[in-house]
């Protein structure tokens, strides 16, 4: 099995609902299992405008190529609405492979691990509650995140306390 990091974030719509429900559809991905995921923070738009944006960060063990993996959460963005009118737009459902196991890849398809992670607090809190030990570029990431202090987060709900 490999090991992903999905990012997750939403700012059109229930993005707190929605965020839930690409989770459980992540968690049915076919030779796939969703082990954790972190709580739900909340953060300004970046490089963009529109509301502020729900966040969280999955860690998921799968069989599945990073490719595959790719396409498979392309399809749930779809699923929930997702739409690409322009770059950094809005958007009902944003699903981000972060990392796949150690891979360093460099394709049009995809980057990994992802080219801006480590400059990004949205991602680096929330794989900061499942992923503490985690190094990027030979950082560990709470480094980075204290590097990334310009960028307001603020916790929206413990995971743990997800609405039944």
């Amino acid at each position: 099995m490999h090991t992903a990091y999905i990012g997750l974030g939403s700012n059109l719509g229930e993005s707190e609902d929605t965020l839930y429900r690409a989770l459980d559809d992540i968690a049915a991905l076919p030779r796939s299992v969703l082990h954790q995921v972190s709580d739900l923070y909340r953060t300004a738009p970046i490089d963009s405008s529109g509301p502020d944006y729900i966040n969280a960060v999955a860690r998921v063990a799968t069989e599945l190529s990073a490719p595959d993996l790719l396409q498979a959460l392309q399809a749930i963005e779809l699923n929930h609405g997702r739409a690409r009118p322009y770059r950094n737009a809005p958007r009902t459902l944003d699903l981000d492979i972060l990392c796949y196991d150690d891979l360093v890849q460099d394709t049009t398809q995809l980057i990994l691990p992802h080219p801006r992670m480590h400059l990004r607090a949205f991602v680096l809190r929330p794989l900061l509650d499942i992923a503490p030990d985690m190094a990027l570029h030979g950082r560990p990431i709470s480094q980075w995140l204290a590097e990334c202090d310009a960028q307001p987060i603020a916790l929206y709900r413990r995971y743990t306390d997800r609405p039944s």
